[in-house]
């Protein structure tokens, strides 16, 4: 559900948009004003519906565009720049794109040929087992993150294995989690996934002490909230991760943090993560993408540019709520990574708003617009 915000915050989303009222006016129809600047109950019952179909357009539009990937303007539709760029996709897809391929199953065969005995003949020895298996997922991010040529920049202290304390960071694709474990062998919380990479995250990842969960499954959030309580008490397990945004977001917007992780009463560290577009939008839409062909078009894109600032750690103020706190931290990352924040809930993203969300956010709309029309 989406929480209440106060009027000045909502005033400050509407400003942003800067909707011009008389554009959605039937044409030759104009909103006339007493002498003493007062609107008239005619013209207001006139073009309330009107005014409530605008409100149901940018509801949607503000919700909707979350989860978008915004494309940049084409720049090679001319005689001078079109043969540099069919040169371009000759570079990438017949030469960059088959040695990315070679240098990733060349990394898998180092790390299968490792993790596999380590994991069947190490089981007695739990920490020496432990401390290999986080080095080679290490490792094997890594030549993911090499597949794409990427270009990470790590700014801030690195993360280090401490007892109640979890690391929270706005959420765009899958490869967030890569990126960040090429550094550090975190433990995230992440949904359960098909295919391939639901047994990846069954055998590998769970060996670093990954947590999975399926939304749609209410058991599993009592489970998840248990083990997350148990994982952050243990001086030594991995560091926890989570996206508390629950789903990806197009890196241009940040949407509300789930309160769980604010919860656990420990240390939040924040981190932020931004993705230049200059050569690959990272962005992941699963509900139209699978993650094989996401990772196809990172390896024969140019290259990956992101940034990472590890951010100074967070605790929870004396009379702060965990829905607070939770927004005090989304509002850090956000300034930092440069994303705008929206009032909304990204779950919202696997079922459309109900009538009742719907109605509320068009009604304040149509108030705010009203009182502006009154004061001019």
């Amino acid at each position: 559900m989406m929480r209440k915000t106060n009027p000045k915050s909502q005033s400050t989303e509407l400003e942003l948009d800067q909707p011009n009222i008389e554009d959605y006016l039937p044409s030759g129809h104009t909103i006339h004003q007493e002498p003493h600047g007062k609107l008239r109950l005619c013209d207001l019952l006139d073009i309330s519906p009107t005014l409530s179909e605008a409100a149901g357009a940018i509801v949607d539009d503000s919700f909707l565009r979350c989860f978008k990937s915004i494309r940049s303007e084409p720049w090679n539709w001319n005689v001078y720049l079109f043969p540099l760029w069919c040169f371009g996709v000759v570079i990438r897809y017949l030469i960059l794109f088959p040695a990315r391929v070679l240098l990733l199953s060349f990394g898998w065969m180092i790390f299968l040929s490792a993790f596999i005995p380590v994991h069947l003949l190490l089981k007695r020895d739990n920490s020496v087992r432990k401390n290999i298996e986080r080095c080679l997922v290490e490792m094997i991010c890594g030549f993911f993150v090499a597949s794409w040529t990427g270009v990470v920049k790590y700014h801030g202290p690195r993360p280090s294995m401490r007892p109640k304390q979890v690391f929270v960071a706005n959420h765009t694709s899958m490869i967030d989690f890569i990126i960040l474990e090429q550094m550090t062998a975190f433990a995230v919380i992440m949904q359960k996934h098909p295919g391939w990479v639901g047994l990846l995250q069954n055998t590998i990842l769970e060996s670093v002490g990954c947590i999975w969960f399926n939304r749609t499954e209410a058991k599993d959030r009592e489970i998840v909230a248990r083990k997350l309580r148990e994982h952050v008490q243990g001086a030594d397990n991995n560091p926890l991760l989570i996206f508390p945004e629950g789903t990806c977001v197009n890196n241009h917007y940040s949407v509300m943090f789930k309160k769980g992780a604010f919860e656990l009463g420990c240390t939040v560290c924040p981190v932020a993560i931004k993705y230049n577009k200059i050569f690959v939008d990272a962005f992941w839409n699963s509900r139209k993408q699978s993650f094989t062909k996401h990772l196809l078009q990172l390896m024969t894109s140019w290259a990956v540019v992101c940034d990472v600032w590890y951010l100074e750690p967070q605790n929870q103020k004396p009379g702060e709520t965990s829905i607070e706190f939770a927004e005090r931290v989304r509002e850090i990352i956000s300034q930092r990574a440069g994303l705008k924040m929206v009032p909304w809930d990204g779950y919202l993203k696997y079922s459309r708003p109900s009538p009742k969300l719907r109605e509320g956010k068009q009604r304040n709309f149509v108030e705010s617009v009203l009182r502006r029309l009154e004061e001019k």
